[in-house]
């Protein structure tokens, strides 16, 4: 959507969580429902998994933590595998930060704004930022992905006292639904042969990597390569 440069950012905020709130926060938080079982399986409260989604913001690393707690592991391997597994948030985090930095912005605000760098808040970041006054999209993006993260936390709630009422198909479904609407956002927000190079070199690539180099660098290399080479189509058609 567009923001009119003349909103405050009251307005702006309540944008982004009426855009949060139209379909974006439902998936993710619908996809943070079986966190809550998984916590409540390994004899966890319900807090504890509440306060997982809120400062992990990563439904595989959630899965991570929990089930290697029931496995047994040690904090240190714990911590080294989800540090691991999250590595894919690093180049996410440099594409989206330079539409939300300003001069004279802090450093505290820019690390904020990074804790929020998820799945849907990249993907409708990436889309929707472009469109909105410099001086407003911080306001926006918090409220978004606050938004997401609040009704995330009341599925990861619900989920905790619903453990043995959803059948398994369908509790492992609703993990599917984020990358699904990660899927269908890119696809949406494709402009150029570049990003339609990208996108289906990183499909292809990314079981590969994963097959073989895995340890949480497989989806980094992969998006290295596709988007280089994605670069490289891009310019060329430029200059041809």
């Amino acid at each position: 959507m567009s923001v009119s440069a003349d909103w405050s950012w009251q307005r702006v905020a309540l944008a982004g969580m009426r855009d949060a709130l139209s379909l974006p926060a439902w998936i993710v938080g619908f996809g943070l429902v079986g966190i809550g079982s998984l916590a409540r399986d390994v004899g966890y409260p319900v807090g504890s998994a509440v306060l997982s989604t809120i400062l992990v913001w990563a439904g595989p690393s959630q899965v991570l933590f929990f089930a290697s707690i029931a496995a047994g592991a040690a904090w240190s391997a714990i911590a080294i595998a989800i540090g691991f597994a999250s590595l894919r948030f690093l180049p996410m985090t440099v594409a989206i930060l330079p539409l939300l930095r300003r001069p004279g912005q802090s450093v505290w605000l820019q690390l904020l704004l990074a804790h929020y760098v998820a799945v849907t808040a990249w993907t409708e970041g990436l889309r929707r930022l472009p469109a909105i006054p410099l001086h407003q999209r911080v306001p926006y993006f918090l409220a978004f992905a606050n938004t997401c993260m609040a009704v995330s936390a009341l599925g990861t709630f619900a989920g905790y006292y619903l453990v043995g009422a959803l059948p398994l198909p369908f509790a492992a479904g609703l993990l599917c639904l984020t990358p699904i609407f990660f899927l269908v956002s890119l696809t949406a927000g494709l402009r150029h042969r570049g990003d339609v190079v990208a996108l289906v070199l990183g499909l292809v690539l990314a079981p590969i990597c994963e097959r073989f180099i895995g340890g949480g660098f497989d989806l980094i290399v992969a998006g290295l390569a596709a988007g280089t080479i994605a670069l490289f189509v891009g310019k060329r058609r430029k200059t041809a």
